[in-house]
Parts: C-alpha cells; sequence; structure tokens
C-alpha cells in the first residue's frame, strides 16, 4: 500500500473518530451559559447585559455520579452556590486567561451567595412547572455584595457549607488549577465541588448597583 494511501485511511479515520466524539458532545455533555444584568439600584436602569458560555470542568462528572449512586449521601448538593471573584494577581482584567477544565475553585472570591431561584425551562428559555432538561439557577446581588472588579465566578454543590461567610477552598497541591487527581486520603468528599467556571472582561459593580445572575445548565 502507498504512503499516501495509508496517510488518507488514517485521515478518513481519524476525522470519523472526532466526528462521533462531537456529535457525543452534542447531544450528551453537560452544557452552561450565564445571563448577567447589571443594574442601578435606585431607578433599575440596565448598565450591562451579558450573555457567556462558560466552561463544564472535570470535577462536575464526580459529582453528577455520587448523586446518582446515592442521593441521600449527608451533606450533599448539586448546584448550590455562585461565587464570584476578582481574579488571579496579574490578570489583564479586561482580557482574563480562558478558564480550563481543570478549575477546582476561584482564584480570588469576593463573595458567594446560595441561589433564591431554580426553574426548569423550555426550549424557548421560558420556565415550566414540568422537568426538561434545562435547569436555570438565578441569585441577585444586592447594592452591597460583591462590590468590586468582577472577573471569574463558579458554581459550587457537593460538600458545601450552607452558612456564606464559611468557605472550602480546595488547597494545594489540588487546586485551584491543578490537573492533579485526588487521591484517597484527599478526595472530593473533604471539600465543596466546583462544577462550572467562567472568566470575563472585567464587570466593575459599583455599591449602587444590583447584579442578577442566571446560570444555564442543559444536559
Amino acid at each position: 500500500m502507498k504512503l499516501q494511501d495509508i496517510l488518507r485511511r488514517a485521515t478518513s479515520t481519524f476525522r470519523a473518530q472526532m466526528e462521533h466524539l462531537l456529535r457525543e458532545d452534542m447531544h450528551g455533555a453537560l452544557k452552561g451559559e450565564v445571563f448577567m444584568v447589571l443594574k442601578d439600584g435606585a431607578t433599575g436602569r440596565e448598565q450591562d447585559r451579558r450573555h457567556i458560555k462558560n466552561l463544564v470542568v472535570r470535577d462536575a462528572s464526580i459529582l453528577v455520579a455520587r448523586l446518582l449512586k446515592d442521593n441521600q449521601e449527608v451533606g450533599l448538593r448539586s448546584a448550590f452556590v455562585l461565587a464570584v471573584g476578582t481574579g488571579d494577581t496579574g490578570w489583564d482584567p479586561m482580557n482574563p486567561p480562558a478558564p480550563t477544565d481543570t478549575q477546582r475553585a476561584l482564584y480570588s472570591e469576593l463573595t458567594r451567595k446560595r441561589f433564591f431561584q431554580t426553574d426548569f425551562v423550555d426550549p424557548g428559555g421560558l420556565p415550566v412547572g414540568y422537568p426538561t432538561n434545562v435547569v436555570d439557577y438565578t441569585t441577585t446581588f444586592s447594592t452591597s455584595e460583591a462590590v468590586g472588579p468582577l472577573v471569574e465566578m463558579a458554581l459550587l454543590g457537593g460538600n458545601i457549607s450552607t452558612n456564606m461567610s464559611i468557605r472550602n477552598p480546595v488547597p494545594t497541591p489540588y487546586g485551584p488549577n491543578s490537573s492533579l487527581a485526588y487521591d484517597a486520603a484527599h478526595n472530593l468528599t473533604m471539600w465543596e465541588t466546583e462544577l462550572n467556571y467562567l472568566t470575563f472582561p472585567v464587570v466593575n459593580k459599583p455599591a449602587t448597583s444590583t447584579l442578577t445572575i442566571t446560570w444555564r445548565l442543559t444536559t
């Protein structure tokens, strides 16, 4: 067989495998997107609006497996908290680094808040009263909350505290962004789990504005 034929067959096989993986990703993977609206706290006038697709991190699959195995596990929660932060030292706030799927914690968490509303959503993006494969998680930071230059946020669950003043970030060498797999002595049951992570050009939230964030997950 000629070398050109071998390369042609190899290329064709690789393309077919990639197309199969992409189809699986399109139809079977967890996907996330974020809607942010910044408003003047006194007048309600809209100051900024964004729609950004986020990254589902590796540890999300482990939390999903834990929930499927035993949804009665004490202290275990799915998507529960939204955390926002100011990013790592030296970041360009207008152009922060793209997120990676090894992310386990925010670099510089400013505050966190529980979602006050969750909704099933229909294909048109409207809340419905029956189960679908799309869920919206929504919370609003008031004028006095999350004040600062925001460039990162994360969706948190797992073994997370209901007290928003308590933070349980993954310690080194496993976080905040480490490709190291957890060993038997240091595993996800010890810490909260990050499901989704997002970086974005800075949103400067003053103490005169509110910020509403809806995190949409599609399975």
